[in-house]
């Protein structure tokens, strides 16, 4: 077993259940390149300073570059007996390059080791993340530019209301995407703020280190302002963890309406035999099972969220050994988030919209009501007085089996002698849909205004990590 860098303190040997259950290598294996990365930079740093001899700083440098290619390329093989991966590093770099690799912990801690590993590792997996988002936005946008003009109802209370367009619809997830995108930018904007490494255990170093150099070197704007705070601090896991807690939110309720829609009930939507499962014994059936899954695994955000506040809540400063509870849940929520979006993407693409199910469906839910009731406003009928004509002639349709598309002229006109022939045209669902021309409505026109600010938002995006 690989042995503990605290053990000088003590002479009894640890149970081995409490090696067990202390050990955290089994999931802050990952960071090891964050881990390396901090690493170097802290070498790096005490060269300059003169901390390290030139000679100690180039063999650790050599020899962190050295176990990074062997892990990469598994030639070497991480300990799963080590205590945790900066145990690993240091006791692989040690016995690579002796005595030189026993200075490369001067001036720093664990503490603010996992503190900036975290960071580094946070970094990019959110920059992975935020690439996938920005895939399933653009899908989205395809989706909504093929059908800008395609009616369906729209629903409140999940009952038919008022005519909109299936891109008008698909525009909507598009607007929580990019909001996902943006608490994701803000979140990774505050981590990187500042970084803690050289606060050390919680009250910095007698050394003359330059943490603003370290700092710089990983890409963080500075140098945390205070050493305790440096070391406790876990609101940026606990940001990141409530970004991805409302992405699942949004992916939940798209994935509720791509079930509802595969359903025969309604039918608007068929998705590919490649995204559906069936049944043991229902020989019938096809199972939207992937967004089922997605509807399910938003709990599981939500719990890994709640598990990082739960542990932050009662703890005095600076580090105690509930932290090592960060990296689980935090790693879980991402890899359910990322899981999700990677097979989201495809399963949108390859769906296929069914325009007449959705139009037939606009047509028998009578959402051109209230069209109906604006005409006879515009004629100069008072609006109230217009509802209610409007809901007797509803009343009507359902009893005769009509619909108002449907409904005689006499009919119209015994309700009200406003009615002309041209009321067909003013409750024609196209129409109707067309009709609502304002800023953010379903029309063609603002539908694709809606997609080509959000394609234009999403090419900046890309720009932007291109030049990094």
């Amino acid at each position: 077993m690989a042995e503990q860098l605290w053990k000088g303190r003590f002479t009894k040997a640890v149970d081995s259940r409490v090696n067990d259950f202390n050990s955290s290598i089994r999931f802050d294996a990952r960071l090891y390149r964050e881990d390396i990365a901090g690493s170097m930079a802290h070498a790096a740093m005490l060269g300059a300073q003169g901390i390290l001899s030139y000679e100690d700083t180039d063999a650790i440098l050599e020899g962190l570059e050295a176990i990074l290619a062997d892990l990469d390329s598994g030639a070497l093989a991480i300990d799963p007996a080590a205590e945790d991966i900066h145990t690993f590093v240091e006791q692989a770099l040690t016995a690579r390059i002796g005595e030189a690799g026993k200075r490369l912990h001067t001036g720093r801690s664990r503490n603010d080791q996992v503190a900036t590993d975290l960071r580094l590792h946070l970094r990019r997996r959110t920059a992975g993340l935020k690439a996938q988002l920005e895939e399933l936005a653009g899908v989205l946008c395809r989706l909504a530019r093929q059908h800008a003009g395609t009616v369906m109802p729209g629903y409140t209370h999940l009952q038919r209301a008022q005519p909109v367009t299936f891109g008008h619809h698909m525009m909507a997830y598009v607007r929580m995407l990019l909001r996902d995108l943006g608490r994701f930018d803000d979140a990774v904007a505050r981590m990187d703020a500042e970084c803690p490494l050289g606060s050390a255990a919680l009250a910095g170093t007698t050394y003359p280190i330059d943490r603003t150099a370290a700092a710089r070197t990983l890409g963080f704007a500075a140098a945390c302002a205070n050493s305790l705070d440096g070391v406790s601090d876990r609101d940026f896991c606990i940001e990141i963890a409530a970004a991805a807690a409302v992405c699942m939110m949004h992916l939940s309720r798209l994935c509720e309406e791509l079930v509802l829609w595969a359903s025969w009930e309604f039918r608007f939507i068929e998705l590919d035999d490649a995204f559906t499962t069936g049944s043991s014994i229902m020989p019938q059936k096809k199972n939207p099972d992937v967004p089922e899954l997605v509807r399910g695994k938003s709990g599981r955000v939500f719990g890994d969220l709640i598990a990082l506040l739960t542990v932050m809540k009662g703890l005095p400063l600076a580090y105690n050994k509930d932290m090592q509870e960060d990296k689980e849940a935090i790693f879980d929520a991402l890899d359910t988030l990322s899981l999700c979006l990677d097979t989201l993407s495809p399963l949108l693409a390859s769906t296929r919209v069914r325009p007449e199910a959705m139009r037939a469906a606009a047509a028998e839910g009578f959402i051109n009501a209230t069209d109906c009731a604006d005409y006879l406003a515009k004629k100069g009928v008072p609006f109230r007085d217009a509802y209610r004509i409007t809901g007797g002639l509803v009343a009507l349709c359902i009893r005769r089996g009509e619909t108002l598309e449907t409904l005689p002229l006499a009919d119209y006109r015994q309700a009200d002698e406003a009615f002309g022939e041209d009321v067909y045209e003013a409750v024609r669902l196209d129409r109707c849909a067309e009709g609502r021309a304002c800023t953010g409505g379903p029309c063609a026109a603002s539908v694709h205004k809606q997609i080509d600010a959000a394609e234009a938002a999403l090419a900046a995006r890309a720009r932007a990590r291109g030049g990094r």
